[in-house]
């Protein structure tokens, strides 16, 4: 196993990596909006939050030499399920290649944020 970390991704808030690479796999744990360089919640609408999730799984990607075209599969958290279409409009902008997908409501996230995303990616 292989530890990835990156100072451009929200620092681990608890007992837990970034991500790890298991033979050509990377498992990313989930980000929430945090923008890495104050460790403060980006603050607006799920379209904003949503943005800065998506980002901070763009940057383990980067920081284990992948992209976003690499993701296999997501997992998709919402603080309120009504938000899904308008999760949807920004997740679509960095999920191009249409990985498989769960989304679901959950009744609370980690620091109150709207949405957090997790990955599996493959190493090919």
């Amino acid at each position: 196993m292989k530890t990835i970390s990156t100072d451009k991704a929200p620092a681990a808030i608890g007992p837990y990596s970034q991500a790890k690479i298991v033979g050509n796999l990377l498992f990313a744990s989930g980000q929430i909006p945090i923008i890495p360089e104050s460790g403060e919640i980006a603050q607006g609408d799920i379209t904003v939050q949503a943005d800065q999730a998506c980002r901070n799984v763009g940057e383990i990607l980067k920081a284990a030499g992948l992209g976003y075209e690499d993701v296999v599969k997501t997992t998709c958290f919402l603080d309120d399920m009504n938000d899904f279409a308008a999760f949807n409009a920004v997740y679509e902008k960095y999920f191009t290649g249409k990985p498989a997908r769960s989304c679901v409501a959950v009744k609370t996230l980690p620091k109150n944020v709207l949405c957090e995303v997790e990955v599996i990616a493959y190493i090919g």
